[in-house]
């Protein structure tokens, strides 16, 4: 499965690479996943040379790389919805930026679910049935938890994403929810891209305000919740004895020997 998502997205970015017109020799280097402000600059400049005469070869290369960092879990997708707010007009990026978060978040899941489900399920059955009942008590809630946790920094998207169908969150709710949630948060980076060229790092593209104005975002998110339950201590409880023990396994402070990885995908 992995092999054919891989081969997949190297076709499609390969298309989309082939669909451009010949590239000038200083140009070429900057045709690259963004790692930083700096290759976001380089990369938007190069790129708003082409988009009057190729706007739709711009904006699908934009779409499926964008997917494809989402979909393998692969740092930079920030820097290219920065770099989307300084090429495309404010509702296009936006629009682009929340359904690639929601498409690629949403590949991830079904990867996830084929392989992450069964080795957490095999090695953390205690936890897994616990974080599954968890889902089940608030099922009625799941699309505004969903929305608060891609809002609020609490968890990483990546981990939000490989655990959710374990403790069966449906697609639909968490397509929606990412969609929805992700888009406070990418307003700030939209906004920020107008003025690119003047960044210095990523941090500047998130001030103490905006990250107080997404807090108050995600939290208004569980008004609903909370008026229906005492839902906010439970979510606390299951952050803190629960979700970050699995986050420190999956980087690898937990020991798993591949033998056991390996026996866990049969």
């Amino acid at each position: 499965m992995f092999s054919i998502a891989n081969q997949g997205s190297a076709i499609s970015l390969f298309v989309v690479y082939k669909s451009f017109p010949e590239f000038e020799g200083n140009e070429l280097e900057h045709l690259k996943l963004p790692r930083s402000i700096e290759d976001a600059k380089h990369l938007g400049q190069v790129l708003s040379r082409y988009k009057d005469d190729y706007y739709f070869n711009v904006l699908s290369g934009v779409f499926i790389t964008y997917i494809f960092l989402q979909t393998f879990a692969i740092p930079g997708s920030i820097f290219l919805s920065i770099m989307s707010g300084f090429l495309f007009s404010f509702y296009v990026a936006l629009f682009l930026v929340c359904f690639c978060s929601a498409t690629g978040a949403t590949c991830c899941y079904m990867l996830s679910q084929l392989v992450g489900r069964k080795m957490i399920f095999t090695y953390f059955p205690e936890k897994a049935e616990h974080w599954r009942q968890v889902v089940d008590r608030h099922r009625g809630d799941l699309l505004n938890y969903m929305i608060f946790l891609r809002i609020t920094p609490f968890l990483p998207n990546w981990f939000i994403n490989i655990t959710a169908p374990v403790v069966g969150v449906p697609i639909l709710p968490f397509w929606l929810g990412t969609f929805l949630g992700v888009a406070p948060p990418s307003f700030v980076a939209i906004q920020t891209g107008t003025t690119l060229h003047e960044l210095a790092s990523s941090s500047a593209a998130l001030s103490w305000t905006s990250l107080i104005i997404l807090l108050i975002l995600g939290f208004v998110s569980l008004v609903p919740i909370l008026i229906k339950y005492n839902f906010l201590s439970g979510v606390i409880d299951l952050v803190l004895s629960e979700a970050f023990p699995l986050i420190l396994f999956l980087q690898g402070n937990c020991p798993l020997s591949s033998d056991m990885f390996q026996q866990s995908l049969k």
